[in-house]
C-alpha cells in the first residue's frame, strides 16, 4: 500500500503516449484488421480502469476505481469551483459511457481522460469543501482487482482555503511546458500558416450523442485531420494542429500556439448540443470574437466552452501573464475585421454543402479566440443532440465535401488579402 494525505503526492512515472488508432476512424466506419491489432497493442501498454464506484453522504464519500495493475497517484484540491483532482500514469478507461454524470453525497459528478502525454486525470466536482482524508492504491489479492481509493471528508471553507495555501504546487501540474509541436516546412518558408484546433480532448469529452458512445472530441477531432489533409494537399499553406490525438491542451496553450508561429489563421472545430429542455435546433454556425454576444444562446455556448479548463481541473488563478495580456490587448479592430471576412466566407461556402443554423454568423466570448493579432473563427459543424445533424456528423462523404467548403473559403480569404486590404502574415 501506498498512502497520500491531503497535500502529499507521488510523482508520476512519465511514459509515451499510443496514438488510440480507433479514435481517427468515424463512429460508423469499421476498423481494419491491422488497425485493430494496432489499437489492442496501444491498450495493453497501460493499466485499465474496469469499474468505479461512490459510496457515502454528505460528510464523507468514498471513490474506488479499480485496475488492472497497481499505479502511482497523487491528488490535490481546487477552490471555485470546489473540486478534487486525482493525477496517475495513463490509463485505459473501460468504464460505462455515462460512468461519473452523477454522484453521490459530496461529489456531484466526475469525469475521466488523458490529460498530458503519458497521464491521464479523474476529477470530482464536490457540493461543498471537502479534505482529502486517505488516498491509496491496494494490489491485487484474492481475485480483486487493484483498487484506487479516495477518500474525502466535509470542512468548512476556512479549513479547505488553509489547507489548499499550505500546498499549491500540486495545482500547477499542467504548468509544466509541453513539447512544441513543429510546423511543417523548411526554414523561411513563405507560405501562411493556418493552425486547426480540434475542440476538447482528453479528460474533456465535450457534448455527447445520445446514448454517450459518440462524442464531441472523437469527431472534432476527425473532421480536424481530414481538413488539415485537405489544406496540405492544396501546397498553398502550411498547418499546425493543437492536437492530433486524445489528449486535453489548455485553452490558453491553443492560443499561445497560434501567436507564437504567427500563425495567419486559426481556426476552432466544436459541435454543440441542446438538452431537450432547451428546445430543438440544427445546422452549421460560424462564431467570431465579440465583447458582447450576438444572442443568448451564442452567450450560453460560449460560457460552456471557456468552462474547459475548469473541467480539466487547472488552477486558473495562475494563468501565465501573457494570457492577460491578451485579455488586454482585445480592441485590435484589425484582425477582428478580418476575422469576420472569414466568416463570411466560410458561410457562403458551407450553404452549398451543409445546412446551416437559421442564424449562421454569431459572436461571442470564446476564449480560444482571443490572439489579439490572429483572425480567428469557431465553427460548430452541427449538433449531436439533432439526428439529421448527427448522421451528417459521421458521413464520411459529407465530412469530405464540408472540408472542401471550407478549403474554398481558405483560399478566398488569403486571395482578398492578397488582392489589397493586407499582406499575408509570414
Amino acid at each position: 500500500m501506498e498512502g497520500l494525505g491531503g497535500t502529499g503526492f507521488v510523482t508520476i512515472r512519465a511514459v509515451n503516449l499510443a496514438i488510440a488508432a480507433l479514435l481517427l476512424l468515424g463512429p460508423g466506419s469499421q476498423p481494419s484488421a491491422a488497425e485493430s491489432a494496432a489499437a489492442r497493442a496501444a491498450a495493453d501498454r497501460y493499466p485499465v480502469a474496469t469499474g468505479s464506484r461512490l459510496g457515502g453522504d454528505e460528510n464523507q464519500v468514498r471513490f474506488i476505481l479499480d485496475l488492472t495493475h497497481k499505479i502511482d497517484l497523487r491528488a490535490f484540491t481546487l477552490a471555485d469551483p470546489y473540486r478534487v483532482v486525482v493525477d496517475i500514469p495513463q490509463v485505459t478507461f473501460k468504464l460505462p459511457a455515462r460512468a461519473g454524470e452523477t454522484g453521490r453525497g459530496l461529489v456531484k459528478a466526475y469525469r475521466f481522460g488523458l490529460v498530458m502525454q503519458g497521464g491521464s486525470r479523474i476529477v470530482l466536482d464536490l457540493t461543498r469543501p471537502a479534505r482529502i482524508d486517505k488516498a491509496f492504491v491496494l494490489d491485487a489479492a484474492e481475485g480483486q482487482p487493484a483498487r484506487l481509493v479516495l477518500e474525502l471528508v466535509a470542512v468548512d471553507r476556512d479549513t479547505f482555503m488553509r489547507a489548499l495555501a499550505v500546498d499549491s504546487k500540486p495545482a500547477l501540474a499542467l504548468a509544466t511546458p509541453r513539447p512544441a509541436i513543429s510546423a511543417p516546412g523548411a526554414k523561411g518558408d513563405p507560405r501562411p500558416i493556418i493552425v486547426i484546433d480540434p475542440g476538447h480532448g482528453g479528460i474533456d469529452h465535450g457534448t455527447r450523442a445520445a446514448g454517450g458512445d459518440i462524442t464531441e472530441k472523437a469527431l472534432v477531432l476527425e473532421f480536424g485531420l481530414l481538413l488539415r489533409d485537405q489544406i496540405e494537399k492544396t501546397g498553398k499553406y502550411r498547418v499546425v494542429m493543437t492536437r492530433t490525438d486524445d489528449t486535453f491542451v489548455p485553452l490558453n496553450e491553443r492560443v499561445q500556439l497560434a501567436r507564437q508561429r504567427q500563425a495567419a489563421l486559426f481556426i476552432s472545430i466544436h459541435a454543440d448540443a441542446l438538452r431537450r429542455s432547451e428546445g430543438e435546433a440544427q445546422g452549421a454556425t460560424i462564431y467570431t470574437l465579440s465583447d458582447t454576444a450576438s444572442d443568448a444562446e451564442a452567450a450560453k455556448l460560449a460560457e460552456a466552452e471557456n468552462r474547459a479548463d475548469v473541467i480539466a481541473g487547472i488552477d486558473l488563478s495562475h494563468e501565465p501573464g501573457d494570457v492577460a495580456d491578451i485579455l488586454i490587448d482585445l480592441a485590435q479592430r484589425e484582425t477582428r475585421t478580418f476575422s469576420l471576412h472569414f466568416a463570411k466566407a466560410l458561410v457562403a461556402e458551407l450553404k452549398n454543402v451543409a445546412r446551416l443554423h437559421k442564424h449562421p454568423l454569431k459572436s461571442a466570448g470564446f476564449k480560444v479566440l482571443k490572439a489579439p493579432d490572429v483572425p480567428s473563427v469557431l465553427i460548430e459543424l452541427g449538433y449531436v443532440s439533432n439526428k439529421e445533424d448527427l448522421k451528417q456528423l459521421t458521413s464520411e462523404a459529407w465530412r469530405t465535401r464540408t472540408g472542401r467548403s471550407v478549403v474554398q473559403a481558405v483560399d478566398t480569404f488569403f486571395n482578398t488579402r492578397l488582392a489589397g486590404t493586407s499582406a499575408v502574415r509570414r
